[in-house]
């Protein structure tokens, strides 16, 4: 698809719902400020069946269920048959310490194709530690070898932080002797309570990517590897003469990717928290083929600083989320901005990419 196809005609690939506020664990870099119980307004069951249906309309994505922890949610099974049955592909972000052996042939049941579960250490008093519960890392790997038992596709996600920077080999390997088919590294984008966190430098990032580059283009591990909330990545993998087809942009929120609050509110993605509308009050095709502050994400042309005139711009885009956080300078932990009440600038240049663009030329996929 062109720049212009995806400006004019965004195609739906991937979308997320944030099920659920309550979550079992209390990780320090949480994008959506998770408790332990239910929050306030959360979708019904009706609801979410009525959000289905509204996504459907638009076009056949990946619906990942996500919280908080979704299996929290006691209709978690009904709404993934229920999309299941309406021809989306269902997937599940979750901790995984909920996943026994009879939870995982219910998720296979329900229609639950792949499963993202976080490791954040191969040590598990560290991970236990960042999770902020004994034995999660331990209930983590159960729930991992349960899903594989079960026959389904199991992907590790880790955060790159300060504290697991030196381990992030450690953990790939341990994701791969467990059955997991890939591996995502995020960066950490400065949201909810992941804005008390100390963030790792840019050139930690840059080299970090670097690395994890090698690794993919070696084929070091039998994972499929890609990192994720930094989409630079393309302009390295480029610089080092590696296919790009595979992963098309570095960042697709707001062109092939959006998020469902647990309110129903849509955001361009987890990590930037902009309210573009409510499913409860307007359609979501309307939200995603009109929303004023996603026609802006999708113009090139809109974007400033660096990123507005680098070559790479058209395969890399910025961290939009990374570019609001830091320039924001405001807690919006637990809560959503209506894009008229806005502090930060979505469309100014990623802050963590070191890169000084030549502008003389755009390199496209």
């Amino acid at each position: 698809m062109s720049d212009e196809d995806s400006q004019e005609h965004p195609q739906l690939r991937l979308i997320s719902w944030n099920m659920t506020f309550a979550c079992n664990l209390r990780c320090p870099h949480c994008y959506i400020d998770a408790e332990e119980r239910a929050g306030k307004g959360e979708l019904s069951t009706e609801e979410g069946k009525m959000l289905i249906d509204q996504i459907v309309a638009v076009s056949k994505p990946i619906l990942i269920l996500s919280g908080g922890e979704p299996l929290l949610r006691a209709d978690v099974f009904e709404l993934a048959r229920y999309a299941t049955r309406k021809g989306l592909t269902v997937a599940m972000g979750t901790n995984g310490t909920l996943i026994t052996d009879s939870v995982a042939k219910e998720l296979k049941s329900s229609g639950v194709t792949a499963v993202a579960i976080s490791i954040d250490s191969s040590v598990p008093e560290r991970h236990d530690a960042f999770r902020g519960v004994k034995n999660s890392w331990k209930r983590a790997l159960e729930g991992i070898d349960a899903c594989i038992e079960s026959g389904i596709t199991v992907q590790v996600n880790t955060t790159v932080t300060q504290q697991n920077y030196a381990e992030i080999d450690d953990i790939m390997a341990l994701a791969e002797e467990h059955g997991a088919r890939s591996f995502h590294l995020f960066f950490l984008v400065p949201t909810g309570r992941g804005k008390a966190i100390e963030d790792i430098s840019a050139e930690m990032y840059e080299q970090m990517l670097d690395d994890t580059l090698d690794k993919i283009a070696y084929g070091k591990y039998k994972l499929d590897i890609r990192p994720v909330c930094a989409p630079q990545f393309m302009r390295i993998a480029s610089q080092k003469g590696l296919s790009l087809e595979k992963w098309r942009r570095g960042c697709i929120a707001g062109l092939a990717y959006c998020r469902i609050y647990p309110t129903g509110e849509v955001t361009p993605c987890p990590y930037l928290p902009i309210r573009l509308g409510s499913i409860r009050e307007t359609p979501f095709r309307d939200i995603w083929f009109n929303s004023p502050v996603l026609k802006a994400i999708r113009d090139l042309d809109s974007l400033k600083g660096k990123c507005g005139i680098c070559e790479y711009r058209a395969i890399c885009g910025g961290c939009r989320a990374r570019a609001y956080g830091l320039t924001s300078f405001v807690d919006v932990c637990g809560g959503l901005q209506k894009p008229a009440e806005l502090k930060g600038d979505y469309l100014a240049e990623e802050p963590w990419c070191p890169y000084q663009p030549r502008g003389n030329r755009t390199i496209k996929n």
